[in-house]
């Protein structure tokens, strides 16, 4: 059940990139072209999101737990650290320059365009190079 109703959830956000034109990079890159050819379209979707995203929350959190698992699993640090400063920080970056988020990159692999299995293939290898620092970073921090 919860395989489907992943799929399920997943089906309706690809949807909802692809309706609204953010499987395109070219639209994504234009919002962050202030000085030239400025699209907002990407501010009303994520105004939109927002929204949505606040009442379900509103509305989820009342209940003792989620339909499909025993506990909500909710972030439990509230600070900010050079890490997710950083992190933050080369997703916005790349989201500028590439015009695609990792979000919106996979139901956009459905348009067969090069650029996108480029995209992909180097958001897995950050993936990896990501991990192997981590570990290695845990390797010295656990032998001091």
């Amino acid at each position: 059940m919860r395989l489907l109703a992943s799929y399920g959830v997943g089906l309706i956000f690809g949807i909802g990139i692809a309706i609204s034109g953010m499987a395109n990079p070219a639209k994504v890159t234009n919002f962050f072209d202030v000085a030239g050819i400025w699209d907002p379209s990407l501010a009303f979707v994520m105004g939109g999101a927002l929204i949505v995203t606040f009442i379900g929350y509103r509305l989820v959190l009342r209940r003792s737990a989620p339909l499909l698992a025993p506990a909500f699993q909710l972030p439990k640090r509230a600070d900010l650290d050079a890490r997710l400063l950083l992190g933050s920080a080369v997703f916005g970056v790349g989201w500028g320059i590439a015009g695609f988020c990792p979000g919106g990159a996979l139901p956009a692999l459905g348009t067969a365009r090069i650029e996108v299995f480029v995209f992909v293939a180097a958001l897995v290898c950050g993936i990896l190079v990501a991990k192997a620092v981590q570990h290695r970073a845990a390797l010295r921090h656990s032998a001091a």
